[in-house]
């Protein structure tokens, strides 16, 4: 029976670990209130984790003043579409039956980012654990998924989350219930980095204890650190894992790809970035990009603001990032033993809920590619880019558009057109409690093309929508579309009350 495997802590000294700065000034301030935090802290395995995020919190502070001080604005003159050989075609990939690939797929381990919450969508908890399909989670999709690839390659793929601390408690709990599948199952924490006053830089905690508004978690480019950390990486290296395949835990297109891992194996490349043709929907995702020569991830807040209408043009930039990569472990490894990592900072400026002006310091999982021997993308279907980031996404994943078997989601081979409809919801629709309320069963949307809806609108069962449907019910109106009700190129609009029976 596979075991949720707990990794261990290393030991390190507090003394070991100290950073020097030169007394006086921000730097010293901060690293002597990092210190003090540390040595509140009884004397243990906790303790020795918190000082070594403490120390990397505050080798990513004093490179944030630096910046401040002395970092040039991106020159766009430089900014130059990947060179074809950055990016390679899927459809180049060379076919492989799964089992040809399962020598391979016994050096893989599948980690899932799983540090964000429910909120946005109005739930509690994990976004993990939220119902997405037939009263699955995410989660249940993902371990399905990863079932299935054990069993028909006979290969022992792990499963590894990445929690936070705002995520790890209940998932610890929820993963109990996987213990008789044929999936080993292994969590760990990112890093739980200070928030700063951003008048005086000073952290905002007095206590080492997590208490609400006083902590964050660093951004999913907190992996390779918070990796290693845990002890995790280094037992999968034992175990003889060479790779490991990330994606965000919400994105239910990213499973394990045999033609992606052969190409991975067979280019020698330390990281792989999964990339897609880019539509109206995705202008401000990040890309590839050629900048002095070298690979680079390129994000919309990084951009000159007198060129962010040309960084949003599809023709310019014709692809951006999935957030599915490969990535060797021996290069995580030596990236971090060597403090390599210099990924791109990305400053976000918070209120505290007393209004406090407060700074969080985040990086990018993507922006690593720099720094990785070989990186290149490689331009995947959109089918390999499903993320549920809304009830209008849920819409999509919900419906007869897609087909669920062993966790993986496909497009129904009905659908006349290969690309996904248009789907706008409004505010009535954005909590999932308001969504199912709102939907008493999913609609066929087999040959939709658009949706709009805005305002009080609920729909009975077997609706059909089809082509370009917009339905808006105007303020202090409600419109209820009844029971098999077919619209094919229709606005509604007003107030409308049809009663089933």
């Amino acid at each position: 029976m596979p075991q949720d495997r707990r990794p261990s802590f290393t030991r390190h000294s507090s003394q070991d670990m100290r950073l020097s700065s030169t007394p006086g000034g921000v730097e010293h301030a901060v690293r002597v209130d990092l210190d003090g935090l540390i040595n509140k802290m009884p004397p243990g395995p906790e303790k020795d984790q918190f000082s070594k995020e403490m120390d990397d919190f505050y080798r990513l502070f004093t490179r944030y003043l630096h910046e401040k001080k002395h970092s040039k604005p991106l020159d766009w003159e430089k900014v130059r579409g990947p060179k074809p050989e950055d990016v390679i075609v899927y459809k180049e990939l060379k076919q492989r039956d799964i089992k040809d690939v399962s020598p391979l797929l016994n050096k893989l381990a599948v980690l899932k980012l799983n540090g964000g919450l429910g909120t946005t969508m109005g739930c509690v908890g994990p976004k993990s654990a939220i119902e997405v399909r037939d009263g699955q989670t995410f989660l249940d999709l993902t371990v399905q998924q990863i079932e299935h690839l054990n069993h028909v390659s006979g290969a022992e793929v792990p499963l590894i989350l990445m929690n936070s601390f705002n995520t790890d408690e209940d998932t610890r709990k929820i993963v109990q219930k996987y213990s008789t599948h044929n999936v080993s199952i292994c969590t760990f924490n990112q890093s739980r980095y200070p928030r700063f006053k951003a008048d005086s830089n000073l952290p905002l905690a007095q206590e080492p204890e997590n208490k609400p508004g006083l902590w964050y978690p660093p951004g999913h480019g907190d992996l390779y650190e918070s990796f290693a950390n845990s002890g995790l990486l280094d037992q999968l290296l034992k175990e003889g894992k060479e790779w490991v395949f990330v994606s965000n835990v919400d994105n239910l297109g990213a499973t394990v790809d045999p033609l992606i891992l052969q190409h991975v194996a067979d280019t020698g490349a330390e990281f792989v970035m999964e990339v897609t043709d880019k539509t109206k929907a995705d202008i401000k995702g990040g890309t590839i990009i050629d900048y002095d020569g070298q690979v680079r991830l390129l994000e919309i807040a990084q951009v000159p603001k007198a060129h962010v209408d040309d960084f949003k043009r599809v023709k310019k930039f014709k692809i951006f990032n999935t957030n599915n990569l490969w990535i060797s472990l021996k290069a995580i490894k030596r990236l971090v033993e060597s403090q390599k990592f210099d990924l791109d900072l990305i400053v976000n400026n918070k209120s505290t809920d007393d209004g406090t002006a407060v700074i969080q310091l985040e990086t990018a999982v993507g922006a690593a590619i720099k720094h990785f021997v070989g990186a290149h993308g490689v331009n995947v279907p959109r089918s390999r880019f499903l993320p549920v980031k809304s009830t209008s996404d849920l819409f999509l994943v919900t419906s007869d558009l897609y087909l669920l078997e062993n966790g993986q989601m496909r497009l129904n081979p009905k659908r006349m057109f290969k690309t996904v409809p248009v789907v706008k919801l409004g505010d009535h629709f954005k909590k999932i409690s308001d969504y199912l309320a709102r939907f008493k069963t999913p609609p066929q949307i087999l040959e939709l093309d658009h949706l709009t809806v805005t305002g009080d609108v609920s729909f009975s069962s077997d609706v059909t929508l089809e082509g370009t449907v917009i339905i808006v019910a105007n303020h202090g109106a409600h419109i209820d579309i009844p029971r098999g009700a077919i619209l094919n190129d229709k606005v509604v609009s007003g107030d409308l009350r049809l009663l089933d029976h």
